[in-house]
């Protein structure tokens, strides 16, 4: 008689059909459940030869009785109350010794008030990266939750998950309750601003430079060969190089100019202000996908004050290291951001090993992530600009980086996520900046005082007096 599976997983959509199926091809027997029958019986009958070690089931009663104790059981739901609604559906049924795993893109304070309510078996969250391909043939993956139900579900998750070059599975414990989740949530701000900072310097190549599609996917193609080797980089060449299955010319030319969100970009924009932790890159692509959703106004704009005023001569080499600056200044205030937030929610966040798991299998894997995580161990606390290595690499890069933020200020270009790291590095880079104004100011408005460089006490200043 085969062994019961101890691994179930609800949701059989496009993620968590691709999970099952990852799990049951790494030797792991699995119960599956969909809450449309047919969409289980589909899903087993069209397995192959996984089929033998997947379990479909009609109801969560016979999930849970396919399953050996302890259970392991795996959400695969959209964030948000479906969530709640399953873990209260599964309540009666589950023991003390039993787990239950949202691998959704839940908001880590829902992970954390689900942690905290009581439920009656354990529960984790974890942050699942590299969409449909990843979850199929291995993600990364950020957990969140104890370490005793880690070390359980580890085995599961290290053999699903990607492998860095050295072989290392890109799964790892996060922290407790909630910082899988925070973690994953980082990762997307951070994905955010990648793509929009790729998406800008393919403006500048289109809008400034009046190349073709054709003749920017090659210029992707060299990028992804050098210091910017990386996923984004490697399928920006591919969709500018794709030609249109409908119509002659460039599919990108005929692609609408609005991207969508699900709000994990978002969430990573309000957290960091809740931490006041600036991240200006990521808040700057929020609000690029925001006004690129605004077309009429923007065709309005364009046809009150003009298109952008005339043609730049940016070398491509300035744009390319632009780039690799920005994505230092953004990967900087990532971990930062982090780092606040383990210092505020009390979690023991492993800046390299999170650096590790986001070398392979996730969105934002790149190469730069091998010398983030070697900065990261030398010194965790330490902002990634100070780091020897990175401080290197900006002093190279940053000149080209002004010139094209400079460029496009001049002629008419949005570059939001650019400009801003630029400006938050400058403001990194000044020991004596200006608040010493904005004290005074809310002195004057608001006697709300301020601090003196000699130390000495005051009250206020004199126009208290006045």
């Amino acid at each position: 008689m085969a062994m019961k599976p101890q691994v179930g997983l609800i949701g059989l959509g496009t993620m968590g059909a691709a999970l099952a199926l990852n799990i049951a091809e790494k030797g792991f027997p699995i119960a599956v459940w969909n809450r449309t029958a047919s969409v289980t019986r589909d899903f087993h009958a069209g397995a192959g030869d996984l089929a033998a070690r997947i379990t479909p089931t009609e109801t969560l009663a016979d999930l849970v009785a396919a399953m050996e104790p302890p259970r392991a059981i795996i959400l695969m739901v959209p964030a948000g109350p479906a969530v709640d609604d399953q873990l209260a559906a599964l309540s009666p049924h589950l023991g003390p010794d039993d787990l239950v795993i949202d691998a959704g893109n839940a908001n880590f304070h829902d992970t954390n008030r689900r942690a905290a309510q009581g439920l009656p078996f354990h529960f984790m969250g974890i942050g699942v990266s590299g969409g449909e391909d990843g979850a199929r043939n291995g993600p990364a993956i950020m957990a969140g939750g104890t370490a005793a139900d880690w070390a359980r579900m580890a085995p599961v998750f290290h053999a699903i998950a990607a492998k860095a070059e050295d072989g290392t599975p890109c799964a790892d414990h996060m922290g407790e309750t909630g910082a899988g989740h925070f973690v994953k949530t980082v990762h997307n701000g951070i994905e955010y601003a990648d793509m929009q900072m790729i998406a800008e310097t393919y403006g500048v190549m289109r809008d400034g430079l009046g190349m073709t599609a054709s003749r920017i996917a090659p210029v992707f193609a060299r990028w992804n060969d050098g210091p910017l080797r990386s996923y984004l980089v490697e399928i920006s060449a591919a969709v500018t190089s794709a030609s249109d299955p409908i119509a002659k010319g460039a599919l990108l030319d005929m692609i609408v100019d609005a991207a969508g969100q699900k709000g994990t970009g978002r969430w990573t924009a309000i957290e960091a202000l809740s931490l006041g932790t600036p991240v200006p890159v990521i808040d700057a692509a929020v609000m690029a996908r925001n006004v690129s959703s605004r077309r009429d106004e923007r065709a309005a704009g364009q046809a009150l004050y003009g298109p952008a005023p005339s043609r730049t001569e940016v070398p491509l080499d300035d744009l390319e290291q632009a780039l690799i600056a920005g994505k230092i200044l953004c990967y900087a205030q990532g971990f930062a951001m982090m780092s606040a937030a383990a210092d505020e929610f009390g979690w023991s966040l492993d800046m390299p090993a999170i650096a590790r798991v986001w070398r392979a299998g996730c969105i934002i894997r790149s190469a730069m992530l091998n010398d983030m995580a070697l900065a990261l161990a030398e010194d965790p606390s330490r902002n990634l600009i100070l780091a020897p290595f990175f401080a290197d690499l900006l002093q190279r890069t940053l000149p080209a980086l002004r010139r094209v933020v400079a460029a496009g200020a001049l002629h008419g270009l949005g570059l939001p996520a650019l400009s801003g790291g630029l400006a938050w590095f400058d403001l990194m880079r000044t020991a004596r900046g200006t608040a010493n104004l904005i004290q005074a100011q809310r002195d004057y408005f608001g006697l709300h005082g301020y601090q003196r460089l000699d130390g000495l006490p005051h009250p206020h200043g004199p126009w208290a007096n006045d």
